[in-house]
């Protein structure tokens, strides 16, 4: 359950998924140092050990797709931000734009959410937000810097 809820960051009140949001930004203060390969390969044992814990999790609380499971927004919001430049307002930017995509659920984010179950579904429609997120964020970096 601790990696599950994003280290029991969905277990604060209201908006479990901002709190995990939060979570992948205070990881990204540590993990965004890494070079690109080791950072990259971290995404994937996230990814996996999410999809494994967030499958967990919804048999344990015996509910699809419980808001208190927050892995996915840890790993969306650590996909926004690969290779984000430590200035606050890219930060700020890139959480905004992670919360966007991810509620706003774009295709194919929303067909996955409604169509995947278990916990690959619950990582999927956040690994689509995190990549639309990634590419509107560096798209701005590159047109406007940080």
């Amino acid at each position: 359950m601790f990696i599950a809820t994003g280290a029991y960051s969905g277990y604060l009140p209201k908006a479990p998924g901002t709190w995990g949001s939060l979570a992948g930004v205070l990881l990204w203060l540590v993990a965004g140092r890494l070079d690109l390969a080791p950072y990259l390969l971290l995404l994937l044992v996230l990814l996996v050990l999410g999809v494994i814990a967030a499958g967990a999790a919804e048999k344990i609380v015996d509910l699809p797709d419980p808001g208190l499971v927050v892995i996915d927004e840890v790993v969306g919001q650590l996909i926004v931000l690969t290779g984000a430049p430590a200035d606050p307002w890219v930060l700020i930017a890139g959480f905004l734009l992670f919360r966007f995509f991810d509620i706003l659920k774009p295709f194919p984010a929303g067909w996955l959410d409604r169509h995947i179950h278990g916990g690959l579904g619950i990582m999927l429609d956040d690994l689509v937000a995190g990549l639309y997120g990634l590419l509107v964020l560096q798209t701005g970096l590159h047109f406007l810097g940080p």
